[in-house]
């Protein structure tokens, strides 16, 4: 099965139509105000409604409250939240699918999975930074997103750029990929040639 892509950190209309264009396959826009690639939901809102069909918008959460998701999700139109944060699987409960991002240090980094399984269509696996929650721009032991795959479906992320994306999928055949600093111009802004060239090599595996 051909690897699905997703586009993180969407910040503009621009970057998120040449994506599409460029045959994503999903989209991400980060509601964690912490992060360089917030994005409002006012904003957030203007770009989902001019998606085409087919396409997947996934809104990113990091510690919410689990009001404030639903409440953005309905302003939004957003069909697919990302938890990135500590969230319990008890709080996995919400009126759209769910994705769990798990930050791998180490092989034990995935003792959770077992208890997220039954409640998530997915996980990211992304690299433990102490002080980054996420879009850290380094890779961590793809062995360990191999031995993942026995949990559920894989997101592989993390590092992941135009140069290592082929090699990736090739080693983790993981169900999907997600990029966001690999192919950036600066934070919140792409690079329309990485960002072709990514989706091109992952998809060409």
């Amino acid at each position: 099965m051909m690897v699905k892509v997703k586009i993180c950190g969407i910040t503009n209309v621009d970057d998120a139509m040449a994506a599409v264009d460029f045959g994503a396959d999903a989209l991400g826009f980060v509601f964690y105000r912490g992060s360089p690639r917030y994005i409002s939901p006012d904003d957030a809102a203007e770009i989902a409604r001019k998606l085409p069909p087919f396409i997947t918008s996934i809104g990113v959460f990091v510690d919410e409250k689990t009001e404030e998701i639903e409440k953005i999700i309905a302003s939004t139109g957003i069909d697919i939240i990302q938890l990135h944060g500590e969230e319990t699987p008890d709080m996995c409960r919400f009126s759209r699918r769910i994705i769990k991002a798990i930050r791998v240090k180490s092989l034990e980094s995935l003792d959770s999975l077992v208890n997220y399984k039954d409640r998530v269509s997915a996980f990211v696996l992304d690299t433990f930074a102490p002080d980054i929650v996420g879009g850290t721009g380094l890779i961590f032991n793809w062995d360990i997103a191999e031995y993942a795959k026995q949990f559920g479906r894989i997101i592989l992320a993390g590092g992941l750029n135009p140069d290592n994306i082929s090699e990736a999928v090739r080693r983790v055949r993981p169900y999907g990929v997600d990029v966001s600093s690999g192919i950036e111009l600066k934070k919140g802004k792409k690079d329309h040639n990485k960002l072709k060239l990514f989706i091109e090599r992952a998809k060409g595996v």
